[in-house]
Order: C-alpha cells, then structure tokens, then sequence
C-alpha cells in the first residue's frame, strides 16, 4: 500500500456497496433475458430469469433505503453534495482530462481528497444515478410487481405498457452508467488500485 493513503469507504458503504453491485448486475442479466430472450431457447430460464429478478429488485430497494438512511446521517452525504457555480466549467475540465489527458499523462485535474472524493463529472453521475434514476426504476419495478396500481390508459395506451417500457429505458440508462462505472474506476497509475480501494476502504494515490 503506498505511503498516501486516504480512507474514505468505511465498512458499511463497502458491504452496502458489494450488495448493490451483485443486485444490480443480477437485475440486468435477468432483465435482458426476460427481455431479448427466445422462450425457447431463453438465456436465463424464463420463470429464473422472472422470479431472481423480482428477488433482487425487492434487495435493491431495501439496499437504497439503507443507503439513503445512513448517507444522510454520516459525513459521506458530503460527496452528493453539487456546488453548481462554475460546474460547467469543471466539467468540461474533467471531460478534456478523460478523453485525452490521461491518455498523455497529464495530472488529474481534482486529484481525491477527504473533503472532495469524487470529481465534477462522477459527483454529477452519481447525484442523478442515486437520486434520481434508481428511485424511478424502484417505483416503476414495485408498480409492475402490483399492476393494479398503475393507471389503466393513459393517451390510448397500456398504462402497464408504458410502464414497462419506462422502467427497461431505466435500467438501460443505469447498465450505461455501470460500464462508464467500471471504466472511470480502472483510469490511474493502476487499472485495480480503485477496485482495491472500495475492498480495503483506503484509496492509495
């Protein structure tokens, strides 16, 4: 381990993150083959594929809830929080950084502090995936699981329908963001230290 060294994931957000990342990988296995699958020749059993999908779904909520919770009473809601003045401007920095910069060894333009452990453009991510996309895929995966509630029509059209339809965009839009996940952690002097990180809670410049 180097001599820099920052412990910024306490143990509790490594178990609450282990838990999400096996949900939410599960969720879209399951939910592609439910999905795009032949039922014939389906990837995942079909009643599988519906009945892991529904269980996960059910520990994803419960996992969120757990984050939101204890997030809010811990130092680590401090990470969520956006200052919008000039975040254009560091965003665009950082962009420039991820596209070409690291490329050609250029030093990170917001190196990981203990006051500032994501940069502009993963705090922004993270703000809209957390807070945003992940409650709406909750609300549309629990109104699926009781279809009764969801509107019957809406403009003509199934209102479970359109309801499905919303909740697989979601999730399409939360894998885009988990390969964009994986490859922002990979980027740094080595393409393992971050997953390291978020096992040991230290994160190593």
């Amino acid at each position: 381990m180097s001599d820099h060294k920052l412990y910024l994931y306490p143990k509790w957000l490594r178990v609450w993150h282990g838990i999400n990342a096996v949900s939410i990988i599960t969720l879209i296995a399951t939910g592609i083959s439910m999905q795009y699958s032949n039922l014939n020749y389906p990837i995942i059993n079909f009643q599988s594929a519906v009945f892991f999908h529904n269980l996960f779904g059910v520990i994803t909520l419960i996992n969120y809830l757990v984050f939101v919770i204890v997030n809010s009473l811990t130092d680590n809601k401090k990470a969520y929080k956006l200052q919008f003045k000039g975040l254009i401007e560091r965003l665009m920095v950082q962009s420039q950084y991820y596209l070409s910069g690291y490329f050609k060894g250029e030093p990170k333009p917001y190196p990981v502090s203990k006051t500032e452990k994501f940069n502009p453009l993963q705090k922004v991510a993270y703000v809209v995936t957390m807070y945003v996309l992940v409650p709406l895929v909750i609300i549309t995966g629990v109104s699926l699981l009781f279809p009764e509630v969801i509107i019957e029509n809406v403009l003509k059209t199934s209102g479970i329908r359109l309801t499905a339809i919303f909740h697989a965009s979601l999730g399409f839009f939360i894998s885009l963001f988990l390969f964009i996940h994986l490859y922002v952690a990979s980027v740094g002097k080595h393409p393992f230290r971050n997953y390291r990180s978020i096992v040991t809670g230290y994160h190593e410049d």
